[in-house]
């Protein structure tokens, strides 16, 4: 059980330094709202990120606030709720038609490592506390 645990917390820390990694390149990671960002600054992922649905922001605003930042490549952290799929999805649409990359290998690759125990990204600093003390505690 604990190696188990200890293996998925490995996991998510591998993705969370290069996710760091692909920031300190300049790709803005693209999240919901103001305590995703506030979350993976916790997790000490550094770098620009984009919050979609702050301050009345609309869906073409957030498009022309990703093309504003001139970036060939935006990775895409939304949510993994039934409607953060659905703005995943949009935005990946949307920015193929500008000609900007859309990033979703970290995304994919956390969902399936936290299943249905996170559903929002602001919950994965809380996920790995309860993580580390189940890990500890086994």
């Amino acid at each position: 059980m604990s190696t188990c645990l200890k293996q998925k917390e490995e996991k998510i820390l591998q993705i969370l330094e290069r996710l760091t990694q692909e920031t300190a390149k300049g790709t803005p990671i693209i999240v919901e709202g103001k305590k995703d960002i506030e979350t993976l600054k916790t997790l000490a992922v550094k770098g620009k990120i984009i919050s979609a649905k702050t301050g009345g922001k609309s869906f073409l605003d957030v498009i022309s606030e990703i093309e504003k930042s001139r970036a060939r490549e935006v990775i895409l952290l939304l949510d993994f709720d039934r409607r953060g799929k659905e703005w995943t999805k949009r935005l990946k649409q949307n920015l193929e038609k500008t000609k900007i990359k859309p990033n979703l290998t970290f995304w994919t690759k956390l969902s399936k490592l936290v299943g249905k125990d996170v559903k929002d990204i602001e919950s994965l600093a809380t996920y790995m506390e309860t993580l580390k003390r189940k890990i500890c505690n086994s």
